[in-house]
């Protein structure tokens, strides 16, 4: 497929932003040229008029795409796919199939990152000294409820919905590199969790942006 976003594709965002790491591994699934503008945390811009012009939440990532703005981590895979990756098996064209998706990258933000971030923040943004390893452990239990759901779905097909490899695999797959990612605390051995994780460990995006230490 001819690749023709160089020079228009921009993602603002900074690349230790699950949600930029996201974006981030569906254009290397589809092989999309871009360049990425550091935005949010330490690097501020996102409270700035400009940005907020584009993206009145002043979050990351905004995607810009010509005169096309977009925001929202979903919506902007969702429109990569269908506007440069037609065919492509990430996102299916069948409604059935492609609803199904749908509905685990709906689930992931509605479900797993309020209980994903509470974990990730104490573990991995907070200094070892101001944890609450009680209150994190009960946290890391109210994760675990969910991941078992993924668990059970996965126990009977190699990704998320099937056979094929999708972009639910990626918004989950951004999350999971997380759980199984922090440490000293006590976890269930998922082990339908596991298998499915190393079906796509080893894939180029995830090993380029999702892989890298967590910060």
């Amino acid at each position: 497929m001819p690749n023709d976003t160089q020079n228009q594709l921009k993602i603002w965002g900074r690349a230790n932003s699950v949600n930029v790491q996201k974006v981030l591994w569906c254009l290397r699934e589809l092989d999309l040229t871009y360049e990425r503008i550091d935005a949010g945390m330490a690097f501020g811009r996102n409270t700035e008029p400009d940005y907020l012009a584009m993206n009145p939440n002043g979050r990351v990532p905004t995607m810009v795409d010509g005169d096309f703005v977009l925001w929202e981590s979903n919506s902007i895979m969702r429109y990569l796919v269908m506007a440069y990756g037609r065919g492509s098996p990430i996102y299916p064209q069948q409604p059935k199939r492609r609803a199904s998706v749908d509905r685990w990258l709906d689930w992931t933000l509605s479900t797993m990152q309020p209980v994903d971030r509470p974990v990730f923040w104490a573990l991995v943004r907070t200094p070892v000294e101001k944890r609450d390893m009680v209150a994190i452990q009960k946290d890391v239990d109210a994760e675990a409820v969910q991941w078992r759901i993924v668990d059970n779905q996965v126990a009977t097909r190699r990704f998320i919905e099937g056979d094929d490899f999708s972009i639910a695999d990626i918004a989950l797959g951004a999350y999971a590199r997380r759980w199984f990612g922090v440490e000293g605390v006590s976890k269930p051995r998922l082990a339908n969790l596991e298998r499915w994780f190393a079906e796509f460990a080893g894939r180029p995006g995830f090993q380029q942006f999702i892989a890298p230490p967590m910060s």
